[in-house]
């Protein structure tokens, strides 16, 4: 059975992040401290802990840690770092963000834009910026801010093996203008020289190419999970049916085997960085 993701929305203001600044509220009254005293304290100001406390904006990890001690909260603030965290990605994209993190093997085919785990912040947020209805800008950073931590899976100590294949027509598009672009590309490369990650580009001019459905990500957990995920307008899917699953697996080995090796696309990706 396929299980489509549509979880209530944790955005700021609402939800989980209410929760938490309640409760960091209560303990700092506890403690009899200002909004000053623990900006102090955790290295932020009166006004990032105002909007902590109502909600607005996320706090970071190093900071609910921070607050716990500081607080005295008994490990109560900090037992709530892990669903803070869920609030910076979209509600569509947080059970596949989970999953993601807990991946040993990551295997996606782009064809729309540079793939989240490898876009540059420069990247990330011209994509954000041209999203309609437009975002605010503070929800764009945090979406950039999330996007960028979560490429962290990729540099960890049980990083998984990660290949991707992306089209050509990204590589020359230039979202966020030829600087925004250039500057992706060399990134591209830099990420390239890692041993557990491998790129290949789809060549525009391939008459045969088996990823015209769109893109799509292939996941497996530590326990041995098999999980496809596709995403299309902000309206996401995660398929664990085993026949589903298989049949993307069997595309993407197709696709693999139609796009350039990853010595040629690296060559390739050079070339595209040499044109005016």
């Amino acid at each position: 059975m396929d299980d489509e993701v549509q979880q209530p929305e944790y955005e700021v203001g609402t939800g989980v992040l209410c929760v938490f600044g309640r409760q960091l509220k209560l303990f700092r009254e506890r403690a009899g401290m200002d909004r000053a005293k623990l900006g102090s304290l955790t290295g932020y100001s009166a006004s990032t802990i105002a909007s902590f406390e109502q909600g607005r904006r996320i706090p970071p990890p190093k900071f609910i840690d921070r607050a716990d001690e500081e607080l005295d909260a008994g490990g109560v603030l900090s037992a709530s770092k892990e669903e803070v965290a869920r609030a910076q990605y979209p509600a569509f994209f947080r059970d596949a963000a989970r999953l993601e993190a807990e991946a040993v093997e990551l295997h996606v085919y782009a064809n729309q834009a540079v793939p989240g785990l490898l876009q540059t912040e420069e990247y990330a947020r011209a994509i954000f910026m041209m999203m309609r209805p437009p975002m605010d800008d503070e929800l764009i950073e945090q979406r950039v801010c999330a996007r960028l931590a979560r490429q962290e899976v990729l540099s960890s100590r049980d990083a998984p093996l990660a290949s991707f294949v992306i089209d050509e027509a990204v590589l020359r598009r230039p979202i966020g203008g030829r600087s925004v672009l250039r500057g992706q590309l060399e990134h591209i490369l830099l990420m390239r020289e890692r041993r557990n990650i491998e790129i290949q580009v789809m060549p525009l001019d391939r008459e045969e190419n088996a990823g015209m459905a769109g893109p799509f990500t292939l996941i497996e957990t530590k326990e041995g999970r098999r999980i496809a995920y596709a995403e299309v307008q902000n309206v996401s899917r995660l398929q664990t049916e085993r026949e589903r699953v298989r049949a993307l697996e069997a595309k993407y080995g197709i696709i693999r085997a139609q796009a350039l090796t990853p010595r040629e696309s690296l060559a390739y990706v050079e070339k595209l960085l040499g044109e005016p």
